[in-house]
């Protein structure tokens, strides 16, 4: 081999590891935060990544995600948005939570945060309008709390006979109040009696059905919460061992047991938000970025424990089903 070659061979290979770490280094990191677990949130990531899939992001070739499940605790907030901010990564994606991007908006005003939320979200201060969001966010309006009174209605056709309903919430959700609100004045109009639960931690669910086996309700509506979606097993498994018919907001506690659930096809939010994550990577601006609303709503009926409640779903609830899981 002659010198020259030696020495164009031996500079090729102590340049190419500096190539490779500036290429690394320019690989855009988005910081996904989700509000659930790992355990049930598999189905919203693929959603997220298929969103990015579209936009020409790869996860693993040219993009990181970084992955953050807050499982409900709202008190880790604060440390993790300063994180976030202090390295920083180059888009926050938040789908599914309004305190979370609320401490996002808080904690940074430069970089771009895609959300997903069930509340208004001008209400909520996260953009100054739906159609100029005017900011560093943008998203998704999921309407949660839209839907909160057909859950119920279709709650009072599947279990015809009931009039007394618990309503579980989580008092330290800002759409708390709302989700009550709503399911007071929409009560009386089906004949239906509300009683109100609060939970914001494990044991308080516990006290909760310790309270719905003493005092036996008919039914149970569960509000839409990350820190709720968190314990859907435990959820779950308590219904069943109350034998008490219960709706809920998300898929994710029917495939583990519940007996309905009504609302925002979340999977479809989190392809949303994947899609908006890619165009802002791509060089977007979110003031520039309209707030759009999801239209896309799921209602999915668990067969299996309408029948170990006794329950017989009338064939008109079960024809507009678009999941029945037996």
């Amino acid at each position: 081999m002659k010198r020259r070659q030696f020495i164009t061979l031996v500079g090729g290979a102590a340049m190419w590891p500096l190539a490779a770490r500036a290429q690394q280094a320019a690989t855009p990191v988005v910081g996904f935060l989700h509000p659930g677990a790992p355990e049930v949130g598999a189905r919203d990531v693929a959603a997220f990544r298929k969103g990015l899939n579209e936009t020409g992001y790869i996860e693993g070739q040219n993009v990181t995600v970084e992955y953050h499940w807050l499982e409900g605790q709202y008190d880790r907030l604060a440390a993790l948005m300063a994180d976030l901010v202090r390295r920083p990564v180059d888009v926050i994606a938040i789908p599914g939570s309004g305190p979370a991007t609320r401490a996002a908006k808080a904690a940074t005003a430069t970089i771009p945060i895609v959300f997903s939320v069930g509340d208004d979200p001008v209400r909520l201060g996260l953009v100054a309008s739906l159609a100029r969001p005017g900011g560093n966010a943008t998203g998704i309006y999921i309407f949660t709390e839209a839907v909160v009174a057909k859950r119920l209605q279709l709650l009072h056709e599947l279990v015809p006979k009931a009039v007394r309903i618990a309503v579980l919430v989580n008092p330290a959700n800002a759409s708390a109040e709302s989700t009550v609100r709503t399911v007071q004045q929409a009560a009386p109009t089906i004949g239906l009696q509300i009683q109100i639960l609060n939970a914001t931690t494990i044991g308080e669910i516990d006290a909760a059905f310790a309270t719905i086996e003493r005092e036996r309700p008919d039914a149970l509506f569960v509000s839409g919460d990350a820190f709720f979606v968190s314990r859907a097993v435990q959820l779950a498994t308590l219904t069943a061992r109350s034998r008490i018919p219960a709706t809920f907001s998300l898929r994710d506690h029917v495939a583990v047991g519940g007996l309905m659930s009504y609302g925002t096809d979340f999977a479809e939010a989190f392809r949303q938000v994947g899609v908006y994550t890619g165009k802002i990577l791509k060089g977007a601006k979110p003031t520039n970025l309209p707030v759009t609303q999801s239209t896309k709503f799921e209602l999915v009926i668990n067969l299996q424990t309408a029948r170990s409640l006794g329950i017989e779903v009338p064939p008109g609830v079960l024809s507009i089903a678009d999941e029945v899981i037996e």
